[in-house]
Order: C-alpha cells, then sequence, then structure tokens
C-alpha cells in the first residue's frame, strides 16, 4: 500500500498575487474507514464478536467527549492522547482573566509510538 499524492501549484501566503509560484506534493484520502470497516479488521485478528466490538466503538464515541470535557486527558494505549486545549485573550493581571477571555477550544490528538512509527515506512505514490 502506499499514500497518493498529486502536484498542487501555491503562492507564497501574504504576498499579493500569490508572489513567487511554487509545486508541492498534497497527499489524497482514498476514502475512510468507518466504524464497520473497523469492527471487520479487528474481528479478523481477535475473538470478540462484531456485536461486541460495535457497541465498545460507540461507547467510546459518547464516553470519550464526557471525559474531556470533565477535564481529563484520554489515553488509548498505542494509539495515542486526546485533550483539550484553549487558547485565551490577554490580560494585563492575572485578576481579570476569566472564562470569558476563554475565545476557542479544540481536541488535541497526539499519536502514540505505534502510529508515529507508522510514518517512517509510508511508501508513496505519484498520481
Amino acid at each position: 500500500m502506499a499514500i497518493n499524492f498529486k502536484v498542487i501549484e501555491r503562492g507564497q501566503p501574504g504576498v499579493v498575487g500569490g508572489g513567487e509560484k511554487k509545486y508541492y506534493a498534497s497527499n489524497m484520502i482514498s476514502g475512510n474507514a468507518d466504524i464497520e470497516e473497523l469492527t471487520e479488521g479487528i474481528e479478523k485478528i481477535s475473538t470478540v464478536s462484531g456485536a461486541d466490538i460495535r457497541a465498545v466503538l460507540y461507547a467510546l464515541t459518547d464516553v470519550i467527549p464526557t471525559m474531556l470535557a470533565d477535564g481529563k486527558s484520554v489515553k488509548l494505549g498505542e494509539v495515542g492522547n486526546f485533550r483539550v486545549s484553549i487558547n485565551s485573550e490577554g490580560k494585563e493581571t492575572a485578576e481579570e482573566v476569566n472564562a470569558n477571555c476563554i475565545k476557542k477550544s479544540k481536541i488535541i490528538f497526539t499519536p502514540g509510538k505505534k502510529l508515529k512509527g507508522m510514518l517512517d515506512h509510508l511508501k508513496y505514490h505519484k498520481l
């Protein structure tokens, strides 16, 4: 298997008219693996039934947001970690900082060693 990529032309960011244009590789996503496909893959390498696997995967979609909303980091073994990150506006004094200063939040995913290691062995194919 290989990661497919195409060539795209991009201008310089922030330069009116694009400035000097160069060509870059841009990966192409070849589809989505949904819960059903994940279930089938797990079922092939384990003794757990597809119904039980689906139940756990669907439960993760309910439990992970709850734990993140409670301020916890969620570690999924070698898959990686999820955590919430916030961005706020700066104030002159600590007393001025309150919840209204928080402008946005996002979920950060940090891949585990196994996923990071996979990146070192990727093959690429130009389309």
